[in-house]
């Protein structure tokens, strides 16, 4: 089936999802390191800042209203501060809390980690055991009947909490014929979720291979264990579709009678794991509520886990967020697309260096001073000139090579992760629309002769200049295969590229 991703995730908005389970509030001690104590040969931390994020159930309807879904989740929590937060979190994110139980005298479980410039050092939990409600069979039907009714994809979210206990189970079993048709089971206990028939199931591969040990029968190897795995989840669950997560490898899903679908993680630098199989669920749910087949319904979900893995902490996918992660299909890109690449490449939270030039014959010169300026930074944009560009800086006889060309080779390039033209003699407004942290040109420049220095300045960066490569020049070259062609040929180019 042939699916504009685009398309689909803008299907998203407005979808009603229901999410049921275990919620968790994440809490993040943004510390500095002051060394070690003197008592033990323990690291000293100082704790600068706390921040607090939806976890476990509330992360995964976070997710959700922030692809732009109507959402509502079923929880339990203590009548505690820690509860109080959770509730006041859900409701900043647009999720109807309505559903949540607060239990007298539980205490809500709260994942607290600490950590030094991103780097997580511990992680310590609290909360006193499982937060479930004493509601019997008929009393839970009555809470998720109506709910149920309404929603387009309901998604059951387990953390081992102990909402989902034996009535909770059967209440959903027997509303199953009145609910939406997509149910999706983010749950740690699969087989206990059998008589609910959920349409998909979302394991990662560590879960599914503690439940399922894969026997070492010599078939299939290495290549084959996903999906073999993902096939015994599928027969154990009861599911229409058993999805298995790879983490960085991406995930494979498997469906009865019809071939496995596999999506592949592109390389980026992971900042933080925890809650993508959030993202993934709420994502996967809401693709399978608007009729999505299984395989874009796959790539949609994984591109959401994408977006959220290349930031620190716990994070959401937002509708824009993962509108730039789909239309990012490769380096090279418009100028109007700016907005839209710094998105998807998380730029907040990433280094940005950025250079320009004619680039008319790529030479070795080009491609060391590249290089060295990927390694002053995460991302690294190159700004070239357009054809009429280069006429008005070199001459009438340039370009040699045409934009496209020039910007397709840029982009072979590894250490290039953008590649932008513009029309200009200046990229002024590349520089205003990017603002990056380091705008690398060459020695021979100075303050005075960079008319750009004193912007990116303005704008909070700084100018680092390059040693050119010695003989290395484009003009130098087209002088060299000219003087081949023998004498009167003209040669008036001038300057570096």
């Amino acid at each position: 089936m042939t699916v504009d991703l685009s398309e689909l995730a803008g299907t998203l908005a407005g979808r009603r999802l229901l999410v049921i389970g275990d919620a968790v509030l994440d809490t993040y001690v943004r510390c500095a390191a002051d060394g070690l104590a003197r008592e033990a040969p323990v690291p000293v931390l100082r704790a600068e800042r706390t921040v607090h994020h939806c976890g476990g159930a509330a992360n995964l309807a976070a997710n959700a209203a922030a692809l732009g879904a109507e959402v509502e989740i079923v929880t339990a929590c203590g009548a505690d501060e820690a509860g109080d937060r959770l509730v006041e979190l859900l409701r900043e994110a647009g999720v109807g809390t309505e559903g949540v139980l607060r239990v007298p005298g539980g205490t809500t479980p709260v994942k607290r980690r600490h950590t030094v410039r991103g780097q997580l050092l511990m992680r310590v939990d609290t909360g006193d055991g499982p937060v479930a409600p004493p509601l019997d069979q008929d009393r839970w039907t009555a809470l998720l009947a109506g709910r149920m009714a309404s929603a387009d994809a309901v998604v059951i979210s387990e953390y081992g909490g102990g909402l989902l206990s034996g009535p909770l189970v059967a209440a959903l079993a027997a509303l199953r014929p009145v609910g939406p048709e997509t149910l999706v089971a983010d749950a740690r206990d699969i087989a206990a979720l059998g008589t609910v028939r959920p349409t998909a199931v979302t394991p990662s591969r560590e879960e599914a291979a503690r439940l399922l040990p894969v026997p070492d029968d010599g078939k299939g190897g290495d290549l084959q264990e996903p999906r073999r795995l993902a096939e015994r989840v599928l027969h154990l669950s009861g599911a229409r579709i058993a999805v298995l997560t790879l983490g960085a490898e991406g995930a494979v899903a498997v469906e009865r009678d019809r071939p496995a679908v596999r999506t592949y993680s592109r390389r980026l630098q992971i900042r933080s794991t925890v809650g993508a199989g959030d993202t993934f669920a709420a994502a996967l749910a809401l693709a399978l509520a608007c009729g999505a087949d299984t395989a874009p319904a796959l790539e949609l979900a994984s591109a959401a886990a994408e977006a959220v893995v290349a930031r620190p902490e716990t994070a959401v996918c937002t509708a824009d967020d993962l509108a730039a992660r789909l239309g990012a299909t490769g380096k090279v890109i418009a100028s109007g697309g700016l907005a839209a690449w710094q998105r998807a490449h998380d730029r907040p939270y990433r280094r940005l260096v950025f250079t320009n030039g004619c680039y008319d014959i790529l030479h070795a010169g080009h491609v060391s001073n590249l290089s060295r300026a990927k390694e002053l930074g995460d991302l690294l944009v190159v700004g070239v000139n357009s054809d009429d560009s280069v006429r008005r800086l070199k001459g009438p006889g340039r370009p040699l090579t045409p934009l496209d060309e020039r910007m397709r080779i840029l982009a072979a390039l590894s250490c290039v992760d953008a590649v932008v033209p513009f029309r200009g003699d200046s990229p002024v407004d590349l520089l205003e629309a990017l603002r990056p942290d380091v705008y690398v040109k060459g020695s021979d420049y100075t303050p005075e002769t960079l008319p750009e220095w004193s912007l990116v300045t303005r704008l909070g960066g700084r100018v680092h200049l390059l040693d050119n490569v010695e003989d290395r020049s484009t003009t130098r070259l087209i002088h060299r295969i000219r003087a081949l062609s023998g004498p009167g040929v003209p040669t008036s180019d001038e300057g570096s590229p």
